[in-house]
């Protein structure tokens, strides 16, 4: 690409190695979450939600089990303003919710975020100001003391007002555009508000490193996120907070590695709404979490109307590749997918395994509330006889025999490459059903009886077309034998039987047998299915050879 010349990295390694992050394997518990929905999701809306659109969306995280919930800049807006006060006046948080505020570093915001929160049960006041080169250079053209006198004038601020607002109130510090800071210049400004909010065990500061704009690869802002937590001081009575934004499509790996470094807290969003592209998602990071076997302590059991809850009061749909919720993330086309995940079902309900291992399915998609017939197994041109087998199984309770299996995955295919659509389970039924059961045209039974001589002995009342019926006498090994005989004087000793199943049907509120009944034209070896689906077996039996005469 052309200018190439004109960008170069734009960060600021630590002054020391800080690589202890690389010994840790994944993250093993559960951060402290705060979502920012309602903050810096919302004002990256093109339209932000209304009063009745965030008390309804603060609802429902608060039964996701969100204990720290950001909603808003109080001081931004007359809307931010009553959205609060509503949450207080109405009595409205929870007692294990605390709920969090933001607002820059000037006397008369940070007395209108206070008044706004007078008589708050218990509130996280979150201060920030900006500290990256380039911000002091070209926004404030301020120095680097300029920069923290902000920042003490401002924690000064804090203490002052909190001292004279009723309610409980925990600091947060963020040195904005944290990225794009000299690492020693972050530690200072930082350590210089620890100074004057003097954190205690029981009463913590959190010093938020946010990703306010992505400028590296993850690991570099993992041995940030360690210079820190080992150069601040009082570490024992700070909470180490992360807030990735999304520019790089790192926001997730920064999360998890910025844990590994040390991190405490997240702040993030649902499905990553957030300025630009967006802040980290925390149902990607809660749920892949969750796979590691780490319970993530959020409840995504039910993802998809959290899904449209999100896409209602935001206007944003999310994408169908959307990790663990999009509509798409656990469907399989393609025929050797299906396969595998079918066996690996197969092998789930024989082996009965403490753990989950199935083949492209990194969890269980019944536990974000996901089913495997219409969400998983998709079928289209691309599908294969063991995913599209594996549907009939177990959403019709249709056990095809494995050759059959084949036969019927390309009768499938062929009808969806002509359609070239997707095939919704009822319309694969569908085919199964009109191609192979009880077809009765043009040989038609109307009546077989039995009795027992030696072998079997049949009595059988057929029709061939418009012909009147025609009645038929044979002997077989069995009834099915003698039927097949009986026809066979009728239209000729043309073909053969080479497989016969039978079995229940269990997903059907009726009970009904289905019989499979394979037959070899002797001429041409064609081999020729047909299904049989009754409540008797003798008559299900019946009805599958006659389909599959019927289809020669």
């Amino acid at each position: 690409m052309k200018n190439v010349e004109k960008y170069e990295r734009g960060y600021f390694m630590p002054p020391m190695e800080c690589n202890d992050w690389v010994k840790k394997e994944y993250v093993d518990k559960a951060p402290i979450w705060c979502s920012v929905d309602l903050r810096d999701g919302n004002q990256a809306l093109v339209v932000p939600m209304s009063l009745e659109q965030k008390l309804e969306f603060f609802t429902m995280l608060c039964k996701l089990g969100f204990k720290e919930i950001e909603v808003g800049f109080p001081a931004a807006s007359e809307t931010e303003y009553e959205f609060l006060r509503t949450l207080i006046d109405r009595n409205l948080i929870p007692d294990d919710v605390t709920v969090q505020v933001l607002t820059q570093a000037r006397e008369h915001i940070i007395a209108k975020t206070f008044d706004a929160l007078s008589g708050v049960k218990k509130a996280i006041v979150h201060l920030y100001n900006s500290t990256s080169l380039s911000q002091r250079q070209q926004v404030f053209k301020k120095s680097k003391e300029e920069i923290i006198e902000i920042a003490r004038n401002g924690a000064r601020l804090f203490n002052e007002y909190a001292a004279k607002t009723e309610g409980e109130f925990i600091f947060e510090y963020s040195p904005e555009s944290f990225t794009g800071t000299e690492m020693e210049f972050a530690r200072d400004i930082c350590n210089e508000v620890i100074k004057i909010w003097k954190p205690t065990a029981e009463k913590k500061v959190i010093i938020n490193l946010p990703v306010t704009v992505s400028m590296s690869h993850a690991h570099v802002y993992a041995s940030q996120v360690e210079y820190m937590c080992k150069s601040l001081i009082d570490r024992q009575n700070l909470i180490i907070s992360l807030h990735p934004h999304n520019d790089r499509g790192c926001a997730v790996a920064d999360s998890e590695l910025g844990l590994l470094a040390g991190g405490d807290r997240i702040e993030g969003t649902l499905f990553g709404n957030g300025e630009r592209t967006g802040n980290v998602d925390i149902i990607t990071l809660a749920l892949n979490m969750y796979s590691h076997g780490v319970d993530p302590e959020l409840d995504f059991s039910d993802i998809l109307p959290i899904v449209e809850e999100y896409e209602k009061v935001t206007d944003i749909k999310v994408h169908e590749r959307h990790p663990y919720a999009g509509k798409l993330v656990f469907a399989a086309f393609s025929g050797s997918h299906q396969d595998a995940i079918a066996k690996g079902m197969k092998w789930r309900e024989d082996k009965h395994p403490e753990h989950w291992s199935v083949p492209y399915l990194p969890i269980d998609p019944k536990d974000v509330g996901r089913e495997y017939e219409g969400d998983v197994i998709r079928i289209n041109s691309q599908s294969g006889k063991g995913g599209i087998g594996y549907l009939m199984e177990q959403k019709y309770g249709i056990v095809m025999p494995a050759k059959m299996r084949e036969d019927f995955g390309y009768a499938v295919k062929s009808v969806s490459d002509h359609a070239h659509k997707e095939l919704q389970p009822d319309e694969v039924y569908k085919v199964f059903e009109e191609k192979y059961v009880n077809v009765e045209s043009p040989i038609a039974i109307i009546e077989h009886h039995y009795k027992q001589v030696g072998g079997i002995e049949t009595s059988v009342t057929m029709k061939c077309g418009s012909d009147k019926p025609i009645v038929t006498e044979a002997n077989g090994n069995g009834r099915l034998d003698a039927v097949s005989n009986a026809i066979k004087k009728v239209i000729g000793d043309t073909y053969h039987i080479v497989e016969y199943q039978e079995h229940a049907r269990t997903r059907t509120s009726k009970s009904q047998a289905v019989a499979y009944v394979c037959i070899e034209i002797e001429d041409t070896r064609k081999l020729v299915w047909g299904v049989g689906i009754h409540n008797d077996i003798i008559e299900a039996s019946v009805k599958a050879l006659v389909s599959a005469l019927n289809r020669r």
